[in-house]
């Protein structure tokens, strides 16, 4: 067990992954290190078929841990190297991974989402990028693999949330269930597919990622280069401080 998540392997083949690091999930760049590891080994299981990621607390993620950063700008390599290699280990899953969401789902955990191979969705879920808000760059690739282009870049540059409503009616996700039976309805969904031929589902997953447009992990890739060119800026020095002081930033 690792202090910011917790895996549980079932008898049936479904493994889950909890994050669980109060208050809001955020995890460090350690955090993000440690849990791209722990997917890529949980894949890398003969025993395991399906990959749940699920999460405890009000939110399933707020993405990466600001106050951190703030404290510790030189931080930000190794962040972004622990999203890169975290949201690859999702992607790149010879198992089908499933991301069970509620509450905000924000950063990173959009990251997640967008490498899953499919979202559910409790009924008071909500996805957002505020990316430009906390001075950075990234997940733009994710959250496009989600939703639409301008879809995507609305909710980017204004930082709206999208509710699981409006994921929902846009086919984001692949169901939206009461928060009570958002577990209930990911295991049922993974335990059907587990009980599938696992060489049958691990060749389809390979298929289905090389049929992909465009190359999901360079594309994210990009992005970062972005975030280190606006880590350079006064302005996003002044908009993590905005934050981890919890009032708005003026430019």
């Amino acid at each position: 067990m690792n202090q910011q998540f917790a895996t549980t392997l079932h008898d049936n083949g479904v493994a889950e992954l909890v994050l669980d690091r109060p208050p809001v999930n955020a995890l460090d760049d350690a955090g993000w290190h440690a849990l791209a590891a722990a997917i890529t080994e949980l894949g890398n299981q003969a025993a395991v078929r399906v990959l749940v990621i699920r999460a405890e607390g009000p939110g399933f993620c707020a993405g990466v841990d600001i106050k951190q950063l703030n404290a510790e700008p030189d931080r930000i390599v190794s962040v972004n190297a622990g999203n890169y290699a975290t949201f690859r280990a999702v992607h790149r899953c010879p198992v089908p991974v499933i991301a069970a969401v509620h509450g905000f789902v924000l950063g990173g955990g959009i990251g997640i989402c967008g490498a899953a191979d499919f979202v559910i969705a409790a009924d008071n879920a909500s996805f957002g990028l505020p990316e430009v808000d906390r001075g950075a760059m990234g997940g733009a690739a994710h959250l496009q693999r989600l939703f639409g282009l301008q879809k995507t870049r609305y909710a980017f540059f204004t930082g709206a949330m999208i509710p699981a409503s409006e994921a929902w009616r846009l086919g984001a996700v692949e169901r939206m269930v009461p928060a009570a039976q958002l577990r209930s309805n990911a295991l049922e969904i993974a335990a059907l597919i587990a009980a599938k031929s696992p060489a049958m589902i691990r060749i389809a997953k390979e298929a289905l990622n090389g049929i992909e447009d465009g190359n999901l992990e360079d594309k994210y890739r990009w992005e970062q280069g972005f975030t280190l060119q606006a880590y350079l800026s006064p302005d996003s020095a002044k908009s993590r401080q905005a934050f981890v002081d919890k009032r708005d930033a003026s430019f």
